[in-house]
């Protein structure tokens, strides 16, 4: 079983089995979280799951945004299905043997994008959107697979305001404007939103993080990251969606570039450790998440799950943890735009004496 190492190389888990995961109106849900909903696929721990992951803000230029299967879920899955959030998931799928108190350990493995081209919309909900007259608009990017960025390809003004997810939009020529000309950005892609069904009765809104995962919004969820879930119904009910190509920490306007990505993942089922919220372990660093409506209780919150992996899981004391967050950790504003806002702590992985492998229950 594979274990947070210190400095040492994640053990192999050897898959069973390859599974592919199409998004198609079956296949995905629009908006939620639901322990109700059926499972789209049956997989064992140690499975390779290859999923699409299609952005919501196709619309906002569906020639360049869209295939034919992407356009059949937009024309099959009516309004009135797409709520109380945003984001269109593939899944759920149930690990079988994952019960309420264990964890689900999410390899990503690889994540390409689908298109050529994303989309960023400076929103309603964005962070300065009373400071822009509040006016929405799209700004449309193009990626360069040779330099792994992305420019601006054009921008357009938002007429109204964007509030049905999976607004279609024909932008004429005449209304295109230029934006950023010789700027480029990294292209990193990763997922948004992502997580299990939580505990409770009836649809939970994809657009805020909580316990079960959903809409964090770090960046760094990509390929070469693990994340760990808290199981919180039988099964697990995982699903991936809100995928992005390049975002800020912060996501100050309201999105990041949206755009469609294929991605391969591997699920492990844990069943010797548990952690209070959804934790990241990339190839540096252990990531710890705090969230709240209040930044400040949020901060607080990453505070006090970064002591608790120290202590529990690295075999800090309390005080030794505390110092050692004051003078190694960073911490940083995830995302101001969901409603519930969240903090990131991470933590070198580098610093910590060679010891072999650090268990997460707490036993080297």
């Amino acid at each position: 079983m594979s274990l947070l190492c210190t400095h040492g190389v994640r053990e192999t888990v050897i898959p069973k089995a390859l599974h592919y995961l199409e998004a198609t109106p079956q296949t995905i849900h629009w908006g939620y979280f639901d322990p109700a909903r059926g499972p789209a696929l049956r997989v064992k721990s140690g499975d390779l799951i290859q999923a699409e992951a299609v952005t919501h803000h196709a619309g906002d230029d569906p020639d360049l945004l869209m295939d034919e299967k992407v356009a059949r879920i937009f024309r099959e899955v009516p309004e009135s299905d797409r709520n109380p959030g945003v984001h269109i998931m593939t899944g759920p799928i149930y690990i079988e043997g994952a019960k309420p108190g264990d964890m689900l350990e999410v390899r990503y493995l690889n994540m390409q994008p689908r298109f050529r081209y994303g989309s960023n919309l400076a929103a309603n909900w964005g962070y300065l959107y009373k400071e822009f007259g509040e006016k929405e608009r799209v700004t449309i990017y193009e990626l360069d697979p040779d330099t792994n960025t992305a420019a601006a390809h054009y921008a357009y003004d938002f007429k109204g305001k964007y509030l049905v997810p999976g607004t279609i939009t024909r932008c004429p020529e005449c209304d295109r404007q230029k934006a950023l000309e010789g700027v480029r950005v990294p292209v990193r892609p990763h997922l948004g939103t992502a997580g299990v069904a939580p505990n409770v009765n009836g649809r939970v809104s994809t657009i805020p993080p909580g316990v079960h995962g959903g809409n964090i919004d770090n960046w760094r969820i990509g390929a070469g990251a693990t994340m760990y879930y808290p199981v919180q119904v039988d099964g697990g009910l995982f699903s991936i969606g809100d995928p992005h190509v390049s975002q800020g920490d912060g996501e100050l306007s309201g999105t990041a570039i949206e755009a469609s990505l294929n991605v391969l993942f591997q699920i492990v089922l844990r069943k010797d450790f548990q952690f209070p919220s959804p934790l990241l372990e990339t190839p540096k660093y252990w990531i710890a998440h705090g969230f709240n409506e209040d930044l400040d209780l949020a901060m607080r919150e990453a505070s006090m799950n970064m002591l608790k992996l120290l202590t529990e899981q690295v075999g800090l004391s309390a005080n030794d943890g505390y110092s050692l967050m004051s003078v190694s950790a960073d911490f940083g504003v995830t995302q101001v735009v969901d409603g519930r806002q969240g903090i990131h702590v991470r933590i070198p992985r580098g610093i910590f004496p060679h010891k072999g492998t650090v268990a997460f229950d707490g036993k080297k």
